[in-house]
């Protein structure tokens, strides 16, 4: 073997540099953790943005990623040149991608809203935000070197170890700390600012004495210049918010939040010349119109208790509204609600109490916070009577499991014999292959199944599938009041389908083959 051999490096001898020691390279190493952990939430950052905004996560993850691993790579080699002046070459590299990264949400969202260009703004900002962060490891590792001389290896191992432990935690820092208390572009601008303060401090503390006094207040003020471009963008963020909201929503919006798992957003219209419409949106898909939404709702729980119903489980359906319906049934003595976002449920308490009559707040209704799929799988066997699935579309990965064969296979272990179940199966006129593929998922797992669908004038013509074990159950409705909309006519309707929209033939959906999350990608979102 031979012995480690020194790497060269351009730029003074470590001898010229008094007063380097351990601490100099503890502080460098830290700032590699601090960018690293920036870079990593600009990444998440644009594959939430993306999420919200398309919904399709499995693709925007795959763009931003495959993107900025090239990018990263570009980056690195256009750092060469740049290593003689390291320090100050450093400091031009993290000011931009601060600016680059924090700006980056509102520019995508723009880019979105007024003119139409979500793809090409993506790539162009993820290309940018990747080159600046594949820059950084050679500029980085030159003024390592510059403190102290390292053989290769122990010098790579040392900066990786930094770099990688700083991904680490602005992974972990992004949905547990950022996402909830600054929310998805207030938290990308922080995290902007924090970049732009660790690039100064490397260049003032540990290697001011090499720039020239023109250099240092070039970097000085390039770096007030980001700080102030960020505050201004974060002091005027919620402007910028409800403009691009007013963009985007026909009616004005009265509530909107992101929550841990969604953005949440509650439209109202002025009424003119009728009662006023509000709508619920998730992720910009449609959830609800109050004008027409009993249509929907209806046709939701009104077959599904038409069987056995003392005991009833809703798995989704936070809003409420399909709640009311199954209390408006007397003979009903426990619902057990389980919604995963708890400001889905807020909401629903809050400024939805009027639509869905404060169901919510029942005293037959247990409401819990958890994630379907996990609860089904700690539930008991055999203790509902009716279960009402009532899931947003499967459109992102999340909800592709609670449309999977494992999934209904869960809700099947947790039907009393003679129990019944309905999913809603999206639209069978807008979505026809994914309506299809729901229907035959349903009917993978073991239960007999018959598809219908009914006109919801905001959604469009809308498809169901009624199932239980064994046989496919009889579609009728036997409801205590009169129904607004789902009368004895409407109910014969819906399970007749026109020749070219009726559900045909489609291998079912699984965890290992997410084929329903492709299909609903594929044809559309509901707004």
């Amino acid at each position: 073997m031979t012995s480690p051999v020194a790497v060269p490096f351009p730029g003074p001898s470590p001898a010229g540099h008094p007063g380097r020691s351990r601490a100099a390279r503890a502080a460098l190493l830290f700032a590699a953790f601090v960018c690293a952990a920036c870079g990593l939430v600009y990444e998440l950052a644009l594959v939430a943005q993306g999420s919200y905004l398309l919904g399709d996560s499995v693709t925007q993850t795959s763009v931003v990623l495959a993107v900025m691993v090239f990018a990263m790579g570009l980056g690195s080699l256009a750092a060469k040149p740049l290593q003689r002046r390291a320090a100050l070459s450093f400091a031009c590299v993290e000011a931009l991608l601060a600016l680059t990264g924090g700006l980056s949400v509102l520019g995508l969202h723009a880019a979105f809203a007024w003119w139409d260009l979500y793809w090409p703004a993506l790539i162009t900002i993820t290309l940018a935000v990747g080159a600046l962060i594949g820059a950084e490891i050679p500029l980085l590792m030159t003024l390592l070197q510059r403190i102290r001389r390292q053989d290769a290896g122990s010098a790579t191992a040392d900066l990786f170890a930094a770099d990688y432990v700083g991904a680490l935690i602005g992974g972990l820092a992004f949905p547990f700390l950022l996402l909830p208390v600054l929310g998805l572009t207030r938290g990308a601008l922080v995290v902007g600012a924090v970049n732009a303060l660790a690039g100064a401090a490397v260049v003032f503390g540990l290697f001011g004495r090499e720039l020239s006094r023109r250099d240092r207040l070039a970097v000085g003020a390039a770096t007030l210049a980001v700080l102030t471009a960020l505050g201004v963008a974060a002091a005027g963020s919620a402007t910028f918010q409800r403009v691009v909201r007013a963009q985007l929503y026909a009616d004005p919006v009265v509530h909107a939040q992101t929550s841990r798992y969604q953005e949440i957003v509650l439209t109202r219209s002025a009424p003119f010349a009728g009662p006023a419409d509000t709508r619920l949106f998730l992720d910009g898909d449609l959830q609800f119109s109050s004008l027409d939404e009993y249509r929907y709702h209806e046709a939701l729980v009104h077959p599904v208790m038409a069987g056995a119903h003392q005991r009833v489980l809703v798995l989704g359906g936070g809003d409420g509204l399909a709640l009311r319906e199954v209390l408006r049934y007397p003979d009903v003595a426990e619902v057990v609600e389980v919604e995963l976002d708890r400001a889905v449920v807020e909401l629903a308490r809050t400024r939805l109490a009027g639509l869905n009559g404060g169901s919510l707040d029942d005293a037959r209704v247990q409401v819990v916070i958890a994630d379907a799929f996990r609860w089904l799988r700690e539930a008991d066997a055999g203790r509902f009577d009716a279960v009402i699935v009532d899931m947003p579309d499967p459109d992102a990965t999340a909800t592709a499991k609670l449309y999977s064969t494992e999934f209904y296979a869960l809700v099947q272990r947790v039907l009393a014999p003679g129990g019944r179940m309905v999913v809603q199966a999206g639209s069978p006129y807008f979505a026809p292959r994914t309506f299809s593929c729901v229907l035959a998922t349903v009917r993978s797992a073991g239960l007999g199944a018959v598809p219908y669908h009914v006109d919801v004038p905001s959604l469009g013509d809308w498809g169901f599938v009624l199932a239980a074990p064994g046989t496919a159950p009889p579609l009728r409705a036997d409801p205590p009041q009169p129904p607004r909309f789902l009368g004895e006519d409407v109910l014969r309707a819906a399970a007749v389908f026109p020749a070219d929209r009726a559900p045909g033939p489609s291998p079912p959906s699984t965890l290992d083959d997410p084929r329903v999350l492709r299909l609903a990608n594929s044809e559309g979102r509901r707004y």
